[in-house]
């Protein structure tokens, strides 16, 4: 009788579990908003904070990172393309973003290196002529012009971008102009 008795607060236990998860996770879903998914873009990078080549152009300020300076422009560019393709670890992510128009998004900068997110009418080139420059005979690229008021957001640093239209927004770092994303923006029905 007593092992009945615990067999069935066991089993009372376990439905319960099941239930609150499932709830719980359902409505978590439903505070998202019909298939939309985070709200927040990171951009990040994996400089080597003990790689001194760093230093003149700002440093790396990640406790930890695997990618030397040297590593970064050897990667920079590719035989298989003639145009900047850039350093792998240095991305934004997401780089494709649905939301709708009421929605505030939140940029983080994990990265240990200094980028921007700036919004471009076509993606281009960025500020740093260095960071433009294609395989020999193949032309720079020309910088976006909107890179030349864009912000600075440090390693480690934010930033909020709100009240987007609907429709497709363009995003690039101005400093690394491989790294890209595009926010797909719908009106709210």
């Amino acid at each position: 009788m007593r092992r009945t008795g615990i067999l069935v607060a066991l089993l009372v236990s376990i439905g319960l579990a099941v239930i609150f998860t499932t709830t719980h996770v359902k409505a978590r879903g439903q505070s998202l908003g019909q298939g939309e998914g985070p709200r927040e873009v990171v951009l990040r990078d994996d400089c080597d904070p003990t790689d001194p080549g760093w230093t003149p152009t700002g440093g790396c300020s990640l406790p930890q990172g695997d990618v030397t300076l040297a590593e970064f422009n050897a990667l920079r560019l590719s035989t298989l393309a003639p145009s900047v393709v850039g350093h792998p670890a240095w991305f934004f992510d997401p780089s494709y973003l649905k939301v709708t128009a009421d929605k505030k998004i939140r940029i983080l900068n994990e990265g240990g290196r200094t980028h921007t997110f700036t919004e471009v009418a076509n993606y281009g080139g960025g500020r740093v002529p260095g960071l433009n420059t294609s395989q020999a005979g193949v032309p720079p690229l020309t910088p976006a012009p909107e890179c030349a008021a864009s912000v600075n957001i440090p390693g480690g640093g934010s930033s909020e971008i709100d009240g987007l239209s609907g429709g497709n927004h363009k995003f690039q770092c101005c400093i690394h102009p491989w790294m890209r994303t595009l926010i797909k923006v719908h009106e709210r029905e």
